[in-house]
């Protein structure tokens, strides 16, 4: 027979992997650009530095000057070229401006189309985030079922437990249209 199984600490496994997926899908929104500057734009960017593949954000101080400026102030100034390549190869579409000290990057304005691709974009993220957290869902109601004709839970306490974790579903589902409702509308804002 299988170890028996804890309903409570079924139920807090369940939120913790919802968690990590809305955690996941915060940074992948982070890394979309919209019409004004945000660190996390450029903070996923790897620098070769001395060898080591290193993120921006730990070897940088990464600020926002301005509205549509990134600033980026690399510890070591021997590496600011290094920083400065990376960002040229990475997918961010913007060129930096070296004065020998710092890279500024400034943000461009997004064209409407532009933006309708974004957004549809991100639509389509937050699906497929929705369809992660109902997949979870449906893992765990399908321990939830198999544990009690196994081990013989009480429905009760199954029907119980079944309730919490659609609770938890629809709270995790609602989150994810806010952060969309959210990053959307960053996006469209001109």
């Amino acid at each position: 027979m299988a170890e028996e199984i804890d309903l409570d600490v079924l139920l807090l496994e369940t939120e913790e992997r919802m968690d990590k997926a809305l955690s996941s899908l915060d940074s992948e929104l982070g890394k979309i650009r919209t019409g004004r500057a945000s660190t996390g734009l450029v903070e996923h960017i790897m620098v070769d530095y001395y060898g080591a593949v290193t993120p921006i954000n730990q070897m940088a101080t990464v600020s926002i000057p301005e509205a549509r400026t990134i600033l980026i102030q690399p510890w070591d100034q021997t590496a600011l070229g290094e920083v400065e390549k990376a960002i040229q190869k990475s997918e961010l579409g913007i060129t930096p401006s070296n004065d020998g000290k710092t890279i500024r990057l400034n943000i461009p304005v997004l064209t409407e189309d532009r933006r309708k691709e974004l957004v549809k974009f991100v639509g389509k993220l937050a699906e497929d985030y929705r369809v992660s957290i109902r997949q979870i869902r449906k893992d765990v109601n399908h321990k939830i079922t198999k544990a009690e004709k196994e081990e013989h839970i009480p429905e009760d306490e199954v029907k119980t437990t079944l309730k919490e974790v659609q609770d938890l579903t629809d709270k995790f589902i609602k989150e994810i249209n806010v952060m969309f409702e959210k990053k959307e509308k960053d996006i469209m804002e001109v």
